[in-house]
């Protein structure tokens, strides 16, 4: 068995016996022990009682987080003329149309979020097995497939985060970076919790939230008690 490094052990050590703590004394732990060279970011993991198999308990939602991710978001637009134009004025990294979905199709997914006008949804649609998968389709429910350009991007690159419950159930974002201040980052992460708890789904029965975890890039994760963080 390989042998661990003096941070690995170190923050093993001080997560140990803990479980079930307050947003607050998460953020503080998960923040103390963020000792990498470079800025690790906050990660947030719900497992919730809902089985993604079924239509009527998908999770999917967006929440604008109202300190930022801190991470400088790429945004792809597929837009024409007018549209195009806005996109660019409004800060879009790629803006397209074809030539856009040619790209993709050859395996250049430089961007973080694709946004697109209602009129290039047949050629985005082409897409589907591309972009599915990474979870960057757009999709009228997050308002990634609208006229209201500008708006969309600037969303974006603000701070909002899209979210959508994988198999088994589970939901997983960053919430901000381990230099951020603690208050910042608890601000965040009950934004984030609360938007999830806001989403459930008609079809979900018993538990819907049922566990809470709270991690750093490179650290252990710590679970968070779940009364504490929905403040709905």
């Amino acid at each position: 068995m390989a042998k661990l490094g003096k941070r690995t052990r170190a923050a093993r050590e001080a997560f140990a016996g803990k479980e079930n703590l307050s947003v607050e004394e998460a953020v503080a732990l998960v923040k103390a022990n963020a000792t990498s060279k470079f800025d690790e970011t906050v990660e947030i993991a719900l497992n919730l009682g809902v089985d993604t198999r079924h239509a009527d308990q998908m999770v999917r939602g967006v929440v604008g987080l109202p300190n930022g991710t801190g991470k400088d978001m790429r945004v792809a637009v597929f837009a024409r003329g007018p549209k195009a134009d806005e996109a660019t004025a409004a800060g879009a990294d790629i803006v397209g149309a074809e030539d856009l979905m040619e790209a993709i199709q050859g395996g250049k997914i430089d961007f973080d979020r694709c946004i697109a006008t209602p009129d290039m949804m047949p050629v985005v649609g082409r897409l589907g097995k591309i972009l599915g998968p990474r979870n960057l389709m757009p999709n009228p429910k997050v308002g990634t497939v609208t006229m209201d350009v500008k708006a969309a991007v600037e969303a974006a690159k603000g701070g909002e985060v899209q979210f959508k419950a994988e198999k088994g159930g589970v939901v997983h974002a960053g919430v901000g970076k381990a230099s951020f201040d603690e208050a910042k980052l608890v601000e965040n992460v009950r934004a984030f919790v609360s938007a999830v708890a806001k989403a459930k789904p008609s079809g979900a029965k018993g538990a819907y939230m049922k566990k809470i975890n709270l991690s750093s890039t490179m650290g252990p994760g710590i679970t968070v008690d779940v009364d504490n963080a929905v403040t709905e």
